[in-house]
């Protein structure tokens, strides 16, 4: 699309411009997470669910329809501001739900998360200039001709509107205060008691802010690696990429997309369930590092062992970002009590998201600068980029040890409260 807006003067200043555009809807995101998160409080998830949902149909399809760079730029942003989806979702998601499914519906929400994170650039990879990738279905005269990034929009944006009218009939969860059996007049006394002294800790709450510090480290990263793939797989390869075409790149994140929903909805429940989430947060941070290490090598390759290599560690290190993403938020949630969830969920979402507006951003200027380091003494052109990623991936791995962060970070808020209480006993 930056290259179709004629707006970059070489090839090198394309990542520039494209990340400004990924990091507009992220800085949108960041200026109204928490008043969203406040209007569901209010006024119920549901409403907040269907405003959100109306909010991609209209601006989504704005951004397909731009004219220019700064058309682009603004779509994204506006959407950026109404869509505060994510964190009533989540919310919704545990309220929903018995006690001993909400670790799954956690799970499930981040799966889908990240499946929609490369299932999107891959609709985005086939369909875009469709008057230029099947000249039989669409002439250059036709609305996808002259809007050649308006067709993937569309589709989106219809799958948007499905969701939209079916939101209609979930139910509203913001009054519902489901006990479980044998909980009493004495239960709903304790929860009362204890209700407005937690409320005042939540900022000194260290297992919380432990995750939400290595949350947005994760954001940064995950951002700026998704930005960086679809930039460095059709960078031409004398700069160190690929030369993939987009539909090539939709491939990978195809396959990536698949890949990742069967592992996170049968692998991962079994697994976070015998190593609790803790651990895998660390190892997945650690084992990505040599995965990342090894793409410029990657690159150097040709033919059929490139594609089936590149789809391979595509899908591994998609797999590893949605079990530490979704580890997280587990971790996130079982650190609070019932009643701060909405809180704790809402500004865990502001925090990553600046983090998350600087990552695309930052990830097009350190992206444009890396390729013109061709004959660099260390880490020339694109390499540079992976070690950067693998400093982030470093630091949160020891950031999963103590005293950064506890070792009952992974317990629920009960069990660490009755830990403490039954010593002084």
């Amino acid at each position: 699309m930056i290259e179709y807006f004629d707006v970059a003067k070489t090839e090198e200043d394309i990542g520039f411009y494209a990340g400004f555009v990924g990091a507009s809807f992220m800085f949108g995101r960041f200026l109204t997470s928490f008043i969203w998160g406040m209007v569901s409080d209010r006024y119920g998830r549901k409403r907040v669910i269907l405003l959100g949902s109306f909010s991609i149909i209209i601006f989504n399809t704005l951004f397909g329809l731009s004219v220019n760079y700064w058309m682009a730029l603004g779509a994204r942003f506006l959407l950026g501001c109404f869509n505060g989806l994510l964190g009533p979702v989540k919310a919704y998601a545990i309220e929903i739900l018995r006690k001993e499914y909400q670790a799954l519906g956690l799970s499930i929400v981040g799966t889908f998360w990240g499946v929609g994170l490369i299932i999107g650039p891959a609709i985005g990879g086939y369909l875009a200039l469709p008057a230029e990738k099947y000249p039989t279905l669409f002439s250059e005269s036709s609305l996808f001709g002259r809007f050649p990034f308006f067709l993937p929009c569309l589709v989106i944006s219809i799958f948007t509107v499905v969701v939209f009218i079916s939101s209609f009939w979930i139910q509203e969860t913001l009054h519902m205060h489901p006990s479980e059996k044998g909980e009493g007049l004495e239960k709903l006394e304790e929860n009362k008691s204890t209700a407005s002294p937690a409320k005042k800790s939540l900022w000194r709450n260290w297992p919380l802010m432990s995750n939400i510090i290595v949350y947005c480290i994760d954001a940064l990263h995950d951002m700026a690696y998704t930005e960086i793939f679809s930039l460095w797989a059709v960078s031409p390869r004398r700069l160190g990429g690929m030369g993939f075409s987009s539909a090539d790149v939709g491939e990978v994140l195809a396959i990536s997309g698949f890949g990742l929903l069967f592992t996170q909805l049968y692998i991962f429940p079994k697994v976070e369930k015998i190593t609790g989430p803790l651990p895998l947060v660390r190892y997945g941070s650690f084992i990505s590092i040599p995965l990342l290490a090894s793409y410029p090598a990657i690159a150097k390759l040709t033919g059929l062992s490139l594609k089936v290599t590149i789809n391979c560690a595509s899908l591994l290190k998609n797999c590893f970002s949605a079990t530490i993403v979704t580890a997280i938020l587990i971790m996130q949630n079982n650190s609070v009590p019932q009643d701060q969830r909405g809180a704790a969920n809402g500004l865990a979402m502001t925090a990553m998201s600046l983090f998350k507006a600087i990552g695309p951003a930052g990830a097009g200027v350190l992206f444009s600068w890396a390729e013109t380091r061709q004959d660099a003494f260390f880490f020339t052109g694109d390499s540079m980029v992976f070690f950067i990623f693998n400093i982030l991936l470093l630091m949160m791995g020891i950031m999963t040890f103590e005293p950064f962060m506890p070792k009952n970070a992974s317990k629920p808020y009960k069990e660490v409260i009755t830990e403490r209480v039954e010593p002084e006993e």
